[in-house]
């Protein structure tokens, strides 16, 4: 299963109870953060994100909007307790930033917090489940978008065959994944006689805060679901040039483009209250497309 869930849909000022950029990529059991900004924290307890389960975190760019709530969710994470590795993957500026906050308080972390430079290269995690890779987009400052991808998809479970086989419900997972089930006569179920093969794993990608920049596309090509940035709707589209960023028909050429399956669209400008156009707007161009709303998740 590969969702997003988004906790701050704004850009730089949080607005008409809407907070600044911040979700979570639910890939199966694992849970990434990508970008965090201010009230991050507040927005996971609401929505009942565990920050336990996040062990990496990806920070798109040096913008407050997208890290000004790192330091408070990180010492947090420390005051809780937390025990297990945190991997950031973020601009290599950013971890002074960090040591330096954590100096100045004296806070000594209580888990390893393990800094990843996105200048490094574009493969950030890899294994035999999924993989994230980055990619630059178009900013005032150096910034990238993030592509999940499933590596291995789970099987299909027919749940009638394994209860035939006298395969315990606790199993099915691990009949998702390949697994072989040995009986307790040591009979060997073989896992293809109570599953079907795996679809095609899914792609999410993010793309950030960027200018319209028709390249994007080759990165994020063929995703099931995109999320662009719109700040703005189509007239302010010279605004959108001078501020780097983009147009709900700018994004939504994008993901015609790149021939994804869905587009999803957040970012919007705080002089907007009402968000009902932005949807109009690029459904002119990429029917499929959706508001980034707060507190729903969107499964890929």
């Amino acid at each position: 299963m590969l969702a997003v869930t988004i906790l701050g849909n704004n850009s730089a000022l949080p607005a008409f109870d809407r907070h600044p950029t911040a979700q979570v990529v639910t890939l199966d059991e694992f849970l990434f953060l990508v970008d965090c900004g201010e009230g991050t924290q507040m927005q996971m307890a609401k929505y009942k994100i565990r920050r336990s389960r996040i062990q990496h975190i990806f920070i798109s760019h040096l913008h407050g909007d997208h890290y000004f709530g790192l330091i408070g969710l990180i010492t947090s994470m420390g005051l809780l307790g937390r025990e297990t590795a945190l991997h950031l993957y973020a601009p290599a500026a950013l971890e002074a930033l960090i040591r330096l906050q954590l100096d100045v308080a004296n806070t000594t972390l209580p888990y390893p917090l393990h800094f990843h430079a996105l200048e490094d290269g574009p493969l950030l995690v890899g294994n035999d489940r999924f993989r994230i890779n980055s990619f630059p987009v178009n900013h005032r400052i150096p910034c990238w978008g993030f592509r999940f991808e499933q590596v291995k998809a789970p099987r299909r479970l027919n749940p009638e065959k394994a209860r035939a086989h006298a395969i315990p419900s606790s199993f099915y997972d691990r009949l998702k994944w390949g697994e072989n089930y040995i009986g307790k006569t040591g009979e060997v179920i073989q896992n293809d006689w109570v599953t079907e093969p795996a679809p095609k794993g899914k792609v999410y990608a993010y793309s950030a805060d960027t200018c319209y920049n028709e390249e994007l596309a080759m990165h994020v090509a063929g995703a099931d679901l995109l999320y662009h940035e719109t700040t703005y709707l189509k007239d302010l589209a010279d605004r959108a040039a001078m501020r780097f960023h983009c147009t709900t028909h700018q994004a939504a050429g994008i993901a015609q483009k790149a021939g994804v399956g869905r587009l999803l669209i957040g970012h919007f400008s705080s002089k907007y209250d009402r968000l009902d156009q932005f949807e109009t707007e690029a459904r002119e161009v990429f029917p499929n497309t959706s508001l980034a709303i707060e507190g729903v998740s969107y499964r890929v």
